[in-house]
Parts: C-alpha cells; structure tokens; sequence
C-alpha cells in the first residue's frame, strides 16, 4: 500500500530514495495521484486505471519538471478521459527521427532545459538510427547501437528512453510489437554507500576539530540540515526565520538552528567562499576529514542519504522537525 501524505515541494523535494527498486506514496489531496521513488532518486507521477479489463499505470511525469498543481490536474484529466479507444493501425512507414519527434512533442513533460539535455543525449547515442524505419528496426539494430553506449548508468538510461519511445509506437499503431523485449539491459554495478552511525560520530568528530570558519560550519550543516551539498553550499540568510525554525520552505533541526545562530551574519551567502561568492566544492578539505575519519570514499552525498533514509516524512512541519531531532540524536549519540 502506497504512503498517503499531503504531496508539498518541501517534502517531495527531500524524499529518501530506497536502498533498492523503488517506493510509491500517495496524495493526500488527489488520492488518485501517485509518485515512484526510484533507488536513484527519480521521482515520477503517475496515475493507475482500468483499461479492456487490465489494471494500467499512466505515466505523468517526473518531478521537478512537472509540479504537484500541474500533475493534480493532469491526474483528474486523465481519468476523466474515456477508458476504451480503437488505436488506429498506420500503414506508411515512419522514420525514427519522426517517431522521436512526435514522442518529444507529445509524451516528454520537461522544462526547456531538461528537453535541452535530453535531445543531446539522443542526438548523441541515437543518431545512427534516425533514417531508418521504425518498422524495419530489429532487435539486433537496437541491441548494436545501445551497446556502443559508454558508462553503464547512461546505457540503462537509453534504454529505458527506447523502451518507452516503442511503447508510443505500439500506441500510436505504427508497430504491433516492440523489438526493445528482445534486447538485454544494461547491467549497473551500484556503489555501495560505506557510512553507519558510527562512522558518522567518527567524521563529526572530525569536522569539530576543524579551524573555525565557512568550511567547517558547511560540513557540520551537511549532517544538521537533510539537504544535498549544493543546497547547503549555497543558503542566503534572507531564507532562514529563526522564529520559526524554517530555512524556506523547509524546518530546520534544533542543531542546524544553533549552529547558524552562531555564525557571523555578515553577507549574502551563509557560507561564504573566495572572492564572497558562495562555497562551491571544498573536495580536497572533505578528502582529508574522511581520511581522518576512517571512511575515505565517503562523499558528501553519501551524509544525505544516509540521514534521509531514517527520516520519517510527515505533513506537518513541526512533526517533520521533531523527527530530524530524533534520527540525529540516535546517529550522533
């Protein structure tokens, strides 16, 4: 059974991804409106109805590129729409890059600079395909090009992208069958995150025996704040209210409070770097605090999931608050 809660930025925004496969959660305010949590983060809309006496899950899309208003609406209206339609079979031929172009048009819900990245990757890996018959292609064509593919993670991608680009041809009645059923994944090797509660004490022990300054203040918020690095690195103090423990949209725990409390307010950036700027990568400081730490191919990202994954989401801000307190009390002491 999906988890119901009432689906806001700032929760969605800080959703733990599953160690494996993926998780589901449902809205509160569109029941009927349903999100995926995949193990590598990606957040996908969807909705599920009854379509010839099968239970079908409709793609929305994903999230952030779509927002929870637009997906709520978008939810309402697809299973407002009639449940039975005859697919009409094309009988012209249809070249890939045309397919490709009808996909992007009508299936891909992305903002222009998402469409941007994703037309280059196809435009990259694809391209040998694009003069070619969408109802000529094999599996041994498609199996050809995805293998010249390097790096395994962007492999899968591609392959799942084609997967879905022949699922709109079957539904657009210019193939009966897919060819992507006969051609293998791609096989990913997934990291292995090193980090437990007790490494983690090891590394705040660490960053506390650190000079006092921009960096070290960084790193401690990395494990008080539940936000990836890049948003750690570049928080404005026009965005926190002490008042009430709120950094935007998000709460803040009670160390995370303490700790900017404490820090001169002198400038845009809360944590300064060269030039005034804000922090960007301090990569060579973090390789030696994980070095001393005992835990040398930790990385910043690895501290994030590690504290999301062991907090309990709640509509409720100050519910939220309480449990960020209690999952750094359990891991830090």
């Amino acid at each position: 059974m999906a988890h119901q809660f009432f689906f806001a930025a700032y929760i969605l925004d800080n959703l733990p991804a599953p160690r494996v496969g993926f998780d589901v959660v449902q809205d509160i305010s569109e029941p009927r409106l349903r999100l995926y949590v995949t193990s590598h983060g990606v957040k996908t809309f969807f909705v599920r109805r009854r379509i010839s006496g099968h239970d079908k899950r409709i793609i929305i899309g994903n999230y952030p590129d779509i927002d929870i208003d637009a997906a709520r609406a978008a939810a309402a209206e697809i299973l407002k729409a009639p449940a039975h339609r005859k697919i009409k079979t094309h009988r012209n031929k249809i070249e890939f890059s045309r397919l490709i172009n009808a996909y992007m048009m009508k299936k891909v819900r992305r903002g222009e600079l998402a469409r941007e990245k994703l037309r280059r990757s196809i435009d990259r890996h694809l391209s040998e395909l694009f003069n070619k018959n969408v109802q000529d292609l094999t599996a041994a064509d498609l199996s050809a090009t995805l293998g010249k593919i390097s790096g395994a993670a962007m492999a899968a991608r591609m392959h799942e992208l084609v997967q879905s680009i022949f699922r709109f041809a079957i539904d657009q009645g210019y193939i009966t069958t897919s060819p992507m059923a006969n051609v293998p994944k791609a096989i990913q090797h997934r990291r292995t995150r090193p980090l437990t509660a007790a490494g983690l004490r090891r590394l705040m022990d660490v960053i506390d025996g650190m000079d006092p300054g921009s960096i070290r203040g960084a790193f401690q918020m990395l494990v008080y704040g539940f936000a990836p690095r890049s948003k750690i690195f570049s928080m404005q103090w026009r965005d926190l209210d002490f008042n009430h423990y709120m950094w935007g949209n998000m709460p803040l725990s009670d160390r995370a409070a303490v700790l900017l409390r404490d820090m001169p307010q002198d400038g845009r950036w809360v944590f300064p770097g060269r030039s005034g700027a804000a922090l960007t990568d301090p990569r060579m400081t973090w390789r030696r605090v994980v070095r001393d730490a005992g835990i040398p191919n930790l990385t910043m990202d690895d501290v994030h999931k590690f504290l999301m994954r062991r907090l309990t989401w709640a509509a409720d801000r100050e519910e939220i608050r309480t449990n960020m307190n209690a999952v750094l009390d359990s891991v830090l002491t």
